[in-house]
Order: structure tokens, then C-alpha cells, then sequence
């Protein structure tokens, strides 16, 4: 079988695979990209694995001009770019040693070496540069039927990287068939080890957890996780009853999906620290909180605090009340967040003391013209 894709016929990929193999080595494009050329998904980065030693990989770029940059040398990752396009080249590996985070390699000259130690058949496929496919571990047979598999023996995967128990739920939630149910052997062990997710980094943890919120439909895989215990193991007190309806009202209004949102429909708290997130995200997740706490309408939470919260906020409120999602509120939601308070502290000087006085009136204004749907002016409001 042959994968065919502008990602595999790029001047560039073709240049850095050429490179390896023009020198005697053997070299493939392998993982997500062609995961994602053979399930029909976009590709965005290709990383390749070579039987090259990762000195003799530096040295191959260097003689074709090419930047080489040792970003994962101890596990033998070399990333070289090409016209500005960076690629992951690494060496065929084996694990010797793991500890559920990090694992200790020896290198290897056969592919079924490096098959083995990754997570899931349908990331353990192989691409020639003249788009031949090695398939080591019948991971074709899975794509095609959208099952998300371990490698081998599940506990022994997971046991290599509790990261792992994430990525299955992610991974399925992407690309699985849901409807089929999870593979069993894979739910099973993810639930009896489910206590290494403690060791993770909350990094790590807040990476996958939003990239699997941010699926077009995670409903099944939380669901999942609540079953078997790993979500409570990552926030305590996240209920994801309310994903399928807030889902629903995503794609039945054309709203794009947003893991921010997700993460706040399932409730609980802590987010921030347990997942590592950033202020900004931070911002936003309590801009959110505080609109749904607000109870006001969809144009006013915008005011408040800002187009996306109030978006959100909605349809939070939507789902786990039943209820519709009108999309006039879109339009409401921008005008509300358009809107600018016609009255300054300058407006009132002469009539009211700079300080509290001032910022009290400026209140009860701002309250009045809230009221008036924004439509009060600035006479009347000077009036009042």
C-alpha cells in the first residue's frame, strides 16, 4: 500500500528523508502524520524515524546546509530544519528502563524495535519517502476500523508512561469509533493503574487534558474516565454529565469548540493549579464562573465580562438547564460586548467629590443605563 499526501511530496520532506537514506540509512515518516494521512485528518508536523545515529544525523544536515538542533539528544531526537520547516528525526529505540515518566533508550537498527515501544498500533506506521507503507503491528487493521489499541500488553505500556492513560481517552476521542465502545483490554488497565497518574507532572496533565476537551465530541471519553476513575484522579469534583447537551449545542449553533468551556461545564474547581494553566487562562476560566454567577442576560454578561465568557456562559447555562441556545444571543453577546458607558468621572466633577462620592454616582449611572438595555443617553442619564 502506498500513502500519498503534499505533506510526504513536499520538497522539504523528501530533501531531510533523502538525506538519511541517499547516506545508507533507513528512514520513514512515522506517527500522526500518517495516522492522519490514512484516517483522511489534517497533518501538520512530520517526524521521522531513522536508523541514523543522532550524531550521524546532525552531521548528514550540516553537510546539506540543513540547521541541526539536538532538542532531544539523550533520547536520541534531533531536530533539523529545512527552509524553515522543522523535523523530528529520531533514532530507532528500545526501552531498557522506565519509571512511568521517563524511560532509559539503547538504540536500534530494526523498526520492529521502535514499533513495539510506542503506545498505540495506529501511531506505529511507517512511510518511505516514495510512500510505501510498513505496517510491524497490523496498525492499518485498527485505523480503518477507528479503535485505539495498545501496543501489546496494555499494562505494560501504560507502566512505561502513566501520560498514557490521558492519551488513550484523547486518542479515542479523536480518532476512535465511540459508538463501538473503548477497547477493553485498554479501559481495564488504565483503570488498575490508575493511582500512577500521581506521578505525572501537572504540565503534562493540563496539555492532554485540554487537547482532549477541545475534540469535537469528548462526551464518551469523559464519561469513560468518571467510570473508571482517572478523571476524579485529575479534578476532583468534575462531573462531565452536561458535555453531551453543551456538545449538542455547539454543533446545532456552529459554535467551534472550546475546551475552556468544557472544562467549566463539569464543574468542580481547582483547575488552575492542578492543571498548570496560565493566568490568561486562568482570566478567563473565573470570567466565566462570574458570568454564570451574574444571572444576567446574555448581553449584559458581555458587558461585563467580555464576548467569549459570555458565549460560554450561555451555553453552559443552556445545557445543564435543557434548554434552547437562541442564536440571537450571538448577536446579543456582541453588541453587549460593543457597547462603551457614555458617562466619565470628568462628567461629574463640580457635582460630586473626587473619591467614593464619585465612584458611588458613577455606579448607580452605569446601573441606570445597565437597565435601560444600553439605551439611555447621556443627557438623560446627567438628568437622573
Amino acid at each position: 500500500m502506498r500513502v500519498t499526501g503534499d505533506w510526504l511530496t513536499s520538497l522539504d520532506t523528501q530533501a531531510v528523508l533523502g538525506m538519511l537514506t541517499d547516506a545508507g540509512h533507513q528512514a520513514y515518516a512515522v506517527g500522526g502524520c500518517v495516522r492522519n494521512a490514512l484516517m483522511e485528518a489534517p497533518v501538520a508536523d512530520v517526524d521521522i524515524a531513522t536508523s541514523a545515529l543522532p550524531e550521524q544525523v546532525v552531521q548528514l544536515a550540516e553537510n546539506k546546509g540543513m540547521k541541526a538542533v539536538p532538542t532531544g539528544l539523550e533520547h536520541g531526537t534531533i531536530t533539523v530544519v529545512s527552509n524553515g520547516e522543522p523535523y523530528e528525526i529520531t533514532t530507532f529505540r528500545k526501552d531498557i528502563d522506565t519509571d512511568g515518566r521517563h524511560a532509559v533508550v539503547a538504540f536500534s537498527e530494526n523498526i520492529e524495535d521502535d514499533a513495539t515501544r510506542r503506545d498505540f498500533t495506529v501511531n506505529a506506521l511507517y512511510v518511505e519517502a516514495n510512500g510505501t507503507l510498513h505496517d510491524p503491528l497490523c496498525g492499518l487493521a485498527d485505523i480503518k476500523a477507528r479503535r485505539i489499541r495498545f501496543i501489546e500488553d496494555a499494562s505494560q505500556r501504560i507502566e512505561e508512561d502513566y501520560l498514557r492513560i490521558l492519551r488513550f481517552f484523547r486518542f479515542t476521542a479523536w480518532y476512535g469509533d465511540q459508538s463501538c465502545g473503548f477497547d477493553p483490554d485498554g479501559l481495564a488497565a488504565c483503570a488498575t493503574h490508575v493511582d500512577g497518574i500521581q506521578a505525572l507532572s501537572k504540565e503534562r496533565l493540563g496539555a492532554e487534558m485540554k487537547k482532549l476537551l477541545a475534540a469535537p465530541d469528548p462526551a464518551p471519553a469523559l464519561a469513560a474516565m468518571a467510570a473508571c476513575g482517572v478523571l476524579a484522579k485529575i479534578l476532583p469534583g468534575a462531573d462531565p454529565q452536561y458535555i453531551a447537551p453543551l456538545v449538542h449545542l455547539e454543533q446545532t449553533a456552529g459554535i467551534a469548540p472550546s475546551w475552556q468551556r468544557r472544562m467549566i461545564a463539569m464543574g468542580g474547581d481547582g483547575y488552575v493549579k492542578r492543571l498548570r494553566l496560565s493566568k490568561a487562562e486562568g482570566r478567563q476560566l473565573k470570567a466565566t464562573k462570574m458570568a454564570m454567577q451574574s444571572g444576567d442576560t446574555a448581553k449584559i454578561m458581555a458587558y461585563y465580562f467580555g464576548a467569549e465568557a459570555a458565549l460560554d456562559a450561555a451555553l453552559i447555562m443552556a445545557a445543564t438547564l435543557s434548554s434552547l441556545f437562541e442564536n440571537t444571543q450571538i448577536q446579543d453577546i456582541a453588541e453587549g460586548a460593543a457597547v462603551k458607558f457614555p458617562i466619565r468621572g470628568a462628567d461629574l466633577i463640580g457635582k460630586f467629590h473626587a473619591g467614593p462620592e464619585l465612584g458611588k454616582e458613577l455606579t448607580r449611572l452605569e446601573n441606570l443605563w445597565v437597565a435601560s438595555d444600553f439605551k439611555a443617553s447621556k443627557k438623560a442619564l446627567l438628568q437622573s
